[in-house]
């Protein structure tokens, strides 16, 4: 298929659309092209995230893009070859971005044991036990999701686990990604010994007599992980390819990648040269190779729609499950400590101006208030020392924000990259680390909208479960998993469903800097959209995670159902 030259097809759009200025989108004459149409979706309640409840009837697509809105539109555009395709009345949303995901990471973990369900140490071992057994010879397990919180909060140790692993390396992460489990196989196996020392930006835990533990924090965790055999870069793109089939199923048509490590960024592009990649890419790099990628960049350009770079991620502190999160004040349920810096702050602030100077979007990872106020410092000098540009720089979770850090965000124009599932999970045992007075700006959704914040969502998957439904349940709903909060945890935050729908839509794609390409379905953007077996803009919000994907098109073409 010939792809129409954008910019024509743009100018096309513009001239159609100055027509139709004032009409309701059900009524609007778009045009996009002065030729036929490809293909028409009619009968549906096509959803096309230009605002919060803008509606239409019909879809024309041609060349990828989307040509035409409303049924009459449509129609005029028709030909004896165009294709017709009635969706017998299914709600459509555009392609769903999830904002911040560990792709590459987290589809390695599909194939590996979940500790997600462990709620004891008995259970805990088991699943482990089990999973040993199955596996091959020296083949190392590195799943995990484990949550201490679920039987307690102790950290398991390796002799938890050592019995029934005696032959089989293990490392397996705390589901926030912040600390890893591994057993003595394991240890052995990458040279690490109980002299080991302390590691800057983490945390070695150590028992009473300063034996290691097996468990490793935050930069420590890096370490430890970083000393263990990598898979062939077949065996990352195959899993990645699973792991697009699940994005695929769900609604996802794009995940940002806020990269800590350059893992997606070259699975995404030879996924790409290997045809038939399915999802679009926004690969992000760590902010202290920037000089790396600014090469790349200089040679190759920021890719294209499908693969696209020119980000580049720093982790700051921790996270509040570790309590390695930083905050002014001390935890609550460990006064000993206030959270750690991860990355040292002199460094951080050197590499930002300098990516900041070469061009590139920066992002950084705040959990806690005192982390986040640091960064947003940060980055309101970054500016003023570079002067004044379309930065659109980031803070993946701005999690626990002081008062003051709210409007800071609109002020400074400085995007909120949010993952809702957080709330909920969290939700569950937070009071417990740092009270109630700081949880009044926690995962403060719908106060950073109302303040004129660009907001996107995220799953952060492994960490949570890469579902926007679960997402656009937890962002409206705000009952933790325990169902102790029915009228939801801070209920102030509740956003309202078209709301937190355009922050994987609109807001993703400001986010990503490809608004003028995805997030919506206007005349000239691609033709990447989702159809619902339920209307999520109508339904109960309890049973929004009940919803399914009947098909899932990128370009206009079916890539899912």
């Amino acid at each position: 298929m010939t792809r129409l030259d954008r910019r024509t097809l743009l100018a096309r759009t513009a001239t159609a659309g100055a027509l139709a200025v004032g009409l309701d989108w059900t009524t609007q004459s778009a045009l996009a092209t002065s030729g036929p149409v490809d293909t028409i979706f009619t009968n549906a309640r096509i959803w096309t995230g230009e605002g919060r409840r803008v509606f239409t009837d019909a879809l024309g697509v041609v060349n990828g893009r989307v040509a035409a809105l409303g049924r009459e539109a449509a129609q005029s555009l028709a030909s004896p070859r165009t294709r017709r395709i009635d969706l017998e009345g299914a709600l459509v949303t555009p392609g769903l971005t999830d904002c911040h995901v560990h792709f590459t990471l987290a589809s390695a973990t599909l194939d590996q044991p979940s500790l997600r369900t462990a709620r004891s140490r008995e259970a805990f071992t088991a699943i482990l036990a089990g999973a040993a057994k199955d596996a091959a010879p020296g083949q190392w397990l590195q799943g995990g999701n484990w949550d201490n919180d679920s039987w307690g909060g102790g950290l398991p140790t390796r002799d938890w686990i050592d019995a029934v692993t005696p032959h089989t390396p293990v490392a397996v992460v705390r589901y926030d990604l912040h600390m890893v489990l591994m057993n003595s196989a394991a240890l052995q196996a990458i040279g690490i010994a109980d002299g080991l020392a302390d590691i800057p930006g983490g945390v070695v835990v150590r028992d009473a007599a300063g034996r290691l533990t097996g468990v490793f924090k935050d930069a420590a965790k890096d370490f430890v992980l970083a000393r263990i055999p990598v898979p062939t870069e077949d065996a990352i793109d195959a899993a990645n390819r699973k792991g697009i089939a699940l994005g695929l199923s769900k609604g996802i048509t794009q995940v940002h990648e806020p990269g800590i490590s350059w893992d997606t960024f070259h699975s995404a592009r030879r996924m790409k040269a290997a045809g038939g990649l399915d999802m679009r890419f926004y690969a992000m790099t760590p902010l202290s190779d920037w000089a790396k990628l600014a090469a790349i960049v200089a040679e190759e350009g920021r890719g294209d729609t499908l693969v696209r770079w020119g980000g580049c991620k720093v982790v700051f502190d921790g996270s509040l499950g570790s309590r390695t999160a930083l905050f002014y004040a001390p935890y609550f349920d460990d006064p000993s400590t206030r959270g750690i810096t991860v990355t040292d702050e002199a460094d951080m602030r050197r590499w930002f101006r300098e990516a900041d100077k070469a061009g590139f979007q920066l992002s950084a990872h705040a959990i806690g208030d005192e982390a986040n106020d640091i960064v947003l410092a940060m980055l309101a000098d970054t500016a003023t020392a570079n002067g004044p540009r379309d930065r659109r720089s980031r803070i993946e979770h701005a999690q626990h924000l002081s008062p003051g850090a709210i409007g800071r965000f609109a002020e400074q124009g400085v995007i909120a990259s949010v993952q809702p599932y957080h709330a909920i999970d969290d939700g569950r045992w937070a009071v417990r680390r740092i009270g109630t007075k700081r949880l009044e700006t926690t995962y403060a959704f719908q106060s950073l909208l109302a303040s004129g914040a660009r907001v996107c969502f995220g799953s952060d998957w492994p960490v949570a479960p890469l579902d926007p439904l679960t997402g656009l349940k937890a962002a409206t709903l705000r009952e933790t998993l325990d169902g102790k909060n029915p009228d939801g945890w801070f209920p102030r935050q509740r956003m309202d469903i078209h709301d937190a729908l355009l922050c994987y839509g609109k807001g993703a794609g400001w986010a990503g800097g490809s608004e003028q390409d995805t997030g919506s379905l206007a005349p000239g953007r691609l033709a990447d959209f989702v159809v619902w077996d339920s209307d999520l803009t109508t339904m109960p919000l309890e049973k929004l995670d009940t919803a399914r994907v009947l098909g899932t098109w990128l370009e206009g073409r079916q890539v899912y159902g």
